[in-house]
Parts: structure tokens; C-alpha cells; sequence
């Protein structure tokens, strides 16, 4: 029976760990569990850049169906002359931002807190327009041949830079009359800040009242980041949320199969484009009516929008509407303040219950150590304090069971030809000594979703991206360069099947120590971070088994492998 229990423990551990690694791969797109093939590459510059200047279709007339959304448009209107096409480049303390004065649209955002993970030296960039990848930020007009994200603007001189002692930071662009309209953009950034303000005036120049719409949207190639690791995959996508259906992450792959499924119409919540560690949203005040859009752009291009009703305009009036666009990381202490539901971008799955306060208290913990690689350990310890008497009661129960273990061993020798003796004579001898043969299983499954949840707030969270611990330890979210941490904690998992008793079965001890073996080589590759956490967890454990051992009378015994 004390076989039965081990394999049962071994089956709920590597079950755990399956379903998790699964999890993520076909939450991905992903159809290979390790390696996955890496995705198309994106199509050549100028058929990229014809493709992000044309991110919407052709508009859906007045008359469609209650609830259709209608579509930012496919080419702008004839156009009148303007000033020759130029990027503006800006920057606060936090952000240097590039705008194309087509259409006054944001093409590339660099965050200037964090580096990029291949040279340090550089800052990350987030947004980008390029040849080799797609990711920006569009508004413009719809319902007439009014300004689009195309429409040549004129810029309005001003500052470039914040300065030292200034808070905010304005880049103005203006468009021609078009459709009896005229659009200033202007966005406005403000020191320390990711999210960046835009007021949207809308001029009615015409004889005749207009009603136009605005749209808001992202659109990026469907590639993943550069520097994702191939071991493990973390979602990149579209995601949409609202009061009413909460956040959902929208696939790819769902969008161009037409089975993508959102809340249309809403009047609050956000788009987003979502990558690991880093994100971008638009938002809108609540009570702002709004429809919703996901959708195809050109080969490997895809959208995620909204369109805001503006209501009419009489001629000679003007109407403005506000909107941010939050561009950075996922921190989510950040990320709660500025929308409701945007810190859900940082997503933690189906854990996210028991994720959100281990985040809270890891974060509280920082506050105090200043050191992420320490507050981790700190963390574990709090969790193996918590969990003391649940630990405490299933390796009381395995103290026993090792204790009576000669006895046991000693009757199926002796019975093995009689099997169904054995059972009697083995259920006999637990009620003698007052062994439960799964006390030790209880304890530990209901520790196992914490722990995994616990695994993905250190997978997801930015402060550990760049994060040093120790010595040779500076990124927590990077590979041990030594593998001197998975090497530990291959160490620990082994001499935590060492001191437990060696199963009479042949096959069974084998595979008790050909799982750690197995699962250990997944960790070479794993974030220092997360094999900091699960190697203070073994450590922790296997003190407490052995002085709970010892304080039981069974002395720590070392049952080495047998393999011949």
C-alpha cells in the first residue's frame, strides 16, 4: 500500500506538470510541446508597409444589421497636397515615441526603463514599424470621406522633449478639410507616466451637419516577439474586456478561422495587443458607447479596435473626444490604477484567485528586502510556514509508514502467493499501528494549485525581467547562464527520493527516480527565477521531513537507486 500511495503522489505531481506545460502550448497556438515551430516570417517591407497603412476595410454602410460594427476604412479619400511625410520623435523620462504625420498615428515606442534583453544598452522597444515586424497605434475618422489614419496632417511646432521641472508634453497634428471635416489629434504625455492621453477635435468646416465616427485601434503581425523563449510559450494576441464578459484573450489563428468571439458593444472597458511582460490598450471613459472589433488586416497583420459614436455636428461647432493608450509593462500595481480590469492583461490563467494575493504579498515583501531574488525565498518560507501543519501531517504519515515499512516488506515476501491474505494481513497492520496509507496525499494536493499558481506570478511578472539575485545571478527572468541553480535543484529532488522508502516493486523504484530526473531537465531552461522558487521549496521540505522524521524515531535512511 505504501507503493500505491508514492505512485499515486508521483501520478498527481506529474499530472500537475503535464497539465500546465499542455496548458500553455495549447493556449498558444502550439501544437508541439516542446520546441514549437516558430511562425511565419513577415512579409517583405514594402508589402508591409502598404498593409499597415491600409488596417481597416471598407466601412459598413448606415443601414447594416443592429450591433455591426463598422470598419476603419481600407484607403483614404483623394487627398490634398500636404507637407512631405516625416516621424516625429519625442520623449519623456520614460518613453521615446515616434509619430508618423500620416494620419498623426504612434509607429514606434521605446521604453526607456527597460532594456533590451539582447543588448542592454538599448532601450526595449515595444511598438515598431519596420521590416521585419508591424505593431502600431491608429485613430481616425469614419462614416464620410472624412481623416483617416492615411491622411497626410500637418505637425504644430512645439517642444520635443520634456524638460527637466516640466510634467507634460504635447504633440499636436492637424488635418486638412476633408468631407467638410477637419481633425486635430493631440497627444499629451505626462512625466512617469505609460499612458498617454489623446483628444480627439473633431471641426465641422462644411454647410451641412455631419456625423462622424471615431475609431481606435492596434495592429501588429502575428509573430511572437523577438527573444521568446522556445521552451515555453506565453500568450501574444488581442484581448478585449468589459464589465460584462470580463477579459478574454482572442487567438490569432481564431481571428483568421473567423471563430473569434467578443462583447461588440459595450460602453466601457478596453483593447488590448498583449505580449509577455509588456502590453497596449485603449481606453475610453465609462458611459462612451462603443463597438468592439477584431479582425484580419493582410497576410500575418491583424487589428483590435473600437469606433465611438460622436453624435452630430452642426456646421461652424466642433465636438472632442478623449482617449488614453496605455503602452508599457504589466505591473499590475500600476495597471489597477489607471482602468478597471486592465491589470488582467498580466494573466494568470484559471489561478488568478489564488495568483493576485501571492503577487500582493511577493510585492510586499520587495517593498521591504529591495531584492526580488530574495523576497522570493522570503515568499516560499512564509508559504512553508503557512502550510506547516498540512506538511507536518503527511510526513507524520510517511514517518509511519517508513517505520512499519520492514514489517510490510517482510508479509508480502512471505505472502506473495497468496494475495488476497496479503490485503487482509497489510489492512490489519494499519489498524494496529493507526497508519491512514494516503494521509501523506491530502496534505500535499491541496498545496499543489498554490505552488502553481505561485509559478505563473513569477512567469508573467516584469519586475523579475533584468531583476539581479546573487553573484552570478542577473536576470531572474533569464536561464541560470551556469545551470548552477537547476543542477541544485536536481540535487534536492533527488535526496528528497532518497530518504523516502524504496518501493518493493522493481519498476516503481525506477520510475521514483527517473520522474525528478525527468521533470529536473525542463528546469535548465526555466526562468532563475522560477527554479529559485522551486528549489527553496525542496529545500524546506526536506528539512522538515527529516526533523519530523527524527522527532518520530525513524532515522533518515538514504535508499539509493537500483538498476540492474
Amino acid at each position: 500500500m505504501n507503493d500505491i500511495r508514492r505512485t499515486i503522489l508521483w501520478v498527481i505531481f506529474g499530472f500537475s506538470m503535464v497539465l500546465l506545460w499542455d496548458k500553455w502550448q495549447i493556449h498558444n497556438g502550439n501544437k508541439a510541446t516542446f520546441f514549437p515551430t516558430p511562425p511565419a516570417q513577415t512579409a517583405s517591407a514594402p508589402a508591409v508597409a502598404a498593409s499597415a497603412a491600409g488596417a481597416a476595410s471598407v466601412p459598413v454602410a448606415s443601414s447594416a444589421a443592429p450591433g455591426a460594427a463598422a470598419q476603419p476604412p481600407a484607403g483614404s479619400p483623394v487627398q490634398p497636397a500636404a507637407t512631405p511625410r516625416e516621424r516625429v520623435t519625442v520623449s519623456t523620462d520614460v518613453l521615446r515615441l515616434a509619430f508618423d504625420t500620416d494620419g498623426g498615428s504612434l509607429v514606434q515606442g521605446e521604453l526607456l526603463k527597460y532594456p533590451e534583453m539582447g543588448d542592454k544598452a538599448k532601450p526595449f522597444l515595444l511598438l515598431d514599424e519596420s521590416a521585419d515586424r508591424v505593431y502600431v497605434a491608429q485613430t481616425g475618422l469614419i462614416g464620410g470621406a472624412f481623416p483617416t489614419h492615411k491622411t497626410p496632417m500637418a505637425l504644430v511646432p512645439g517642444p520635443r522633449e520634456l524638460k527637466d521641472g516640466e510634467n507634460e508634453l504635447q504633440v499636436r497634428f492637424e488635418s486638412p478639410d476633408l468631407g467638410g471635416v477637419k481633425l486635430v489629434k493631440t497627444w499629451m504625455l505626462k512625466r512617469g507616466a505609460y499612458d498617454i492621453a489623446v483628444r480627439h477635435e473633431v471641426v465641422n468646416t462644411g454647410t451641412a451637419p455631419v456625423s462622424p465616427q471615431l475609431y481606435l485601434q492596434l495592429v501588429r503581425d502575428g509573430n511572437k516577439p523577438a527573444g521568446e523563449s522556445s521552451f515555453y510559450s506565453t500568450f501574444t494576441g488581442p484581448a478585449v474586456y468589459t464589465e460584462a464578459k470580463k477579459y478574454h484573450k482572442v487567438e490569432f489563428k481564431d481571428i483568421e478561422s473567423g471563430k473569434a468571439e467578443i462583447d461588440k458593444s459595450s460602453t466601457n472597458g478596453y483593447v488590448a495587443m498583449v505580449q509577455h511582460y509588456f502590453a497596449t490598450a485603449w481606453l475610453l471613459a465609462d458611459g462612451v458607447q462603443r463597438d468592439n472589433f477584431v479582425r484580419k488586416v493582410d497576410a500575418n497583420l491583424y487589428s483590435v479596435g473600437m469606433i465611438a459614436q460622436l453624435g452630430e455636428i452642426a456646421p461652424g461647432q466642433s465636438k472632442s473626444m478623449d482617449a488614453r493608450l496605455f503602452a508599457g509593462p504589466q505591473i499590475e500595481t500600476l495597471l489597477e490604477k489607471l482602468a478597471p480590469g486592465l491589470e488582467l492583461v498580466k494573466d494568470y490563467g484559471w489561478l488568478t484567485i489564488l495568483a493576485k494575493p501571492l503577487y500582493w504579498l511577493l510585492d510586499q515583501l520587495h517593498k521591504v528586502i529591495a531584492n526580488w531574488g530574495w523576497s522570493i525565498v522570503a515568499l516560499v518560507v512564509l508559504l512553508k510556514i503557512a502550510f506547516y501543519w498540512l506538511n507536518a501531517k503527511a510526513y507524520a504519515s510517511m514517518a509511519k509508514m517508513k517505520a512499519i515499512n520492514p514489517r510490510i516488506q517482510e508479509m508480502r515476501e512471505r505472502l506473495k502467493d497468496k494475495p488476497q491474505q496479503m490485503q487482509q494481513e497489510m489492512m490489519r497492520i494499519y489498524r494496529e499501528e493507526k497508519v491512514n496509507p494516503m494521509g501523506g496525499c491530502l496534505p500535499i494536493m491541496i498545496q499543489i494549485p498554490v505552488f502553481i499558481a505561485l509559478y505563473w506570478v513569477l512567469l508573467s511578472s516584469v519586475e523579475m525581467r533584468g531583476a539581479p539575485w546573487i553573484g552570478w545571478i542577473h536576470d531572474l527572468s533569464s536561464p541560470d547562464p551556469f545551470f548552477i541553480l537547476p543542477l541544485l535543484m536536481t540535487a534536492s529532488s533527488l535526496l528528497q527520493t532518497a530518504l523516502n522508502p524504496a518501493p518493493p516493486d522493481p519498476m516503481q523504484a525506477k520510475m521514483m527516480w527517473l520522474m525528478p530526473l525527468m521533470f529536473s531537465v525542463m528546469f535548465f531552461f526555466f526562468p532563475a527565477g522560477l527554479v529559485l522558487y522551486w528549489l527553496t521549496n525542496n529545500i524546506l521540505s526536506i528539512a522538515q521531513q527529516w526533523i519530523i522524521n527524527k522527532r518520530m524515531g525513524v532515522p533518515p535512511q538514504f535508499n539509493l537507486p537500483k538498476f540492474r
